[in-house]
């Protein structure tokens, strides 16, 4: 644990980290807060589905572009207008959902609340890496934010579901709406390890999903994020075949507090097997891991299963966010961690899609054939493209300059 104290110990962390915490939480709220929320305005599940992806999706391709922004021009810059915008886009869809407005609003709306979601989670990494620089202090620090993450996607699903049923979704989302906004402004406010703005100088076409290495690395996330997904989708329909449906949430919970585990082990240890090494590794221990799930037949085994496969996710999302801030240039940084952000919740839906579909065409063990299969593929991906994510010899400056040498 000293590792994380020396690293939380570092001289005004908190200071940023305070108030991301606090406008992060939200983050994990949206999705299914728009969900429960065009559920009841219309009646249809297939609607606020169809709500909820478009969130979501908004919010996966919209997002590295505000990183873009961010690297070019500074956080504060972009966060204070993208969460005044998030503010009128949330609270014109509460505004539209209360008077039932027709789906096409609804959805639009809901799309433009996803694109507009301040991208707090990359930026307070972006000034870690910024801090510390690439030192080893690094990778406990991507520990401590992907415990953090954990943590947020563990309670806010607990605080959103309390509110909605004990209030209304609008009562939810709008409890959502301030902690997003008062924690943004706060660290926004916040000039503690601040990058410095520089010019992005990555001009191909994809740009920085271009660059060496960053493109099997979302690709990974991608199928990390397809566990989130599918394991929500099968665990619920696997209780509920079982006759215990209120065990969902209990055993969902194991999962997250078994990643914490697994994310508080990992970032304590001073590794000396490479870092690209340890991600094909991980990911194929997770393809094992989920595997296991496929077999739980009883509420027991589902516990067990659902803890060994949290053991191994967080590792692998830490190593992922070490190799790419070795990879990309300063420039880019944040933009970099926001299409890892995005390729995660584009992960989710896409792996919570599939499950449902195939435990409505087929039953409910089949949603875990989802996380081993991607996360298999993920590896044989990244295997195949190891040499990628090995840092150059020399510092790399530009990401122009990365792009020539690919």
């Amino acid at each position: 644990m000293r590792s994380y104290l020396n690293v939380l110990a570092t001289p005004g962390a908190w200071r940023f980290l305070a108030p991301a915490l606090v406008a992060r939480l939200p983050y994990a709220m949206l999705q299914m807060g728009v969900l429960l929320l065009v559920q009841r305005s219309t009646g249809s599940y297939g609607a606020a589905g169809i709500a909820a992806a478009a969130a979501a999706v908004s919010q996966a391709l919209v997002g590295p572009q505000t990183g873009r922004l961010a690297d070019r021009y500074g956080q504060r810059k972009v966060l204070l207008p993208q969460v005044a915008v998030h503010g009128l886009a949330l609270g014109a869809l509460l505004a539209l959902a209360s008077a039932q407005a027709a789906v096409p609003f609804l959805v639009l709306t809901a799309a433009l609340a996803g694109a507009s979601v301040p991208q707090v989670g990359a930026m307070v990494r972006a000034r870690w890496a910024h801090r510390l620089g690439r030192s080893g202090k690094l990778n406990t620090a991507f520990a401590v934010e992907s415990i953090t993450d954990e943590l947020t996607f563990t309670l806010a699903p607990v605080l959103l579901v309390g509110l909605s049923t004990g209030f209304s979704p609008v009562v939810a989302l709008l409890g959502a709406l301030v902690l997003i906004v008062a924690g943004t402004v706060v660290f926004a406010s916040v000039r503690t390890a601040l990058p410095e703005p520089m010019p992005v100088r990555v001009r191909a076409t994809g740009g920085v999903l271009r660059l060496r290495g960053v493109a099997p690395l979302a690709l990974a996330f991608l199928a990390m994020g397809s566990v989130f997904g599918s394991l929500q989708v099968g665990i619920t329909s696997l209780t509920a075949a079982l006759g215990e449906p209120a065990l969902a949430g209990p055993i969902y919970g194991t999962f997250s507090a078994a990643s914490v585990v697994g994310g508080l082990l990992y970032g304590a240890v001073r590794w000396k097997v490479a870092a690209r090494t340890r991600l094909v590794a991980g990911l194929a221990l997770l393809a094992v891991a989920t595997t296991a799930l496929t077999f739980a037949g009883s509420i027991p085994m589902t516990y067990g299963a659902a803890a060994l496969a949290g053991l191994v996710i967080a590792p692998v999302v830490i190593t992922g966010y070490t190799i790419i801030d070795d990879l990309v240039p300063a420039d880019v940084r944040t933009e970099s961690f926001t299409w890892l952000n995005g390729a995660i919740g584009l992960g989710i839906a896409t792996g919570a899609s599939v499950a449902g579909q195939l435990v409505d065409q087929i039953g409910p063990s089949l949603a875990f054939v989802v996380p081993p299969l991607t996360t298999g593929l993920a590896a044989l991906l990244v295997l195949v493209r190891l040499r990628s994510l090995r840092p150059l010899p020399e510092p790399a400056v530009t990401g122009e300059q990365v792009l020539q040498r690919r």
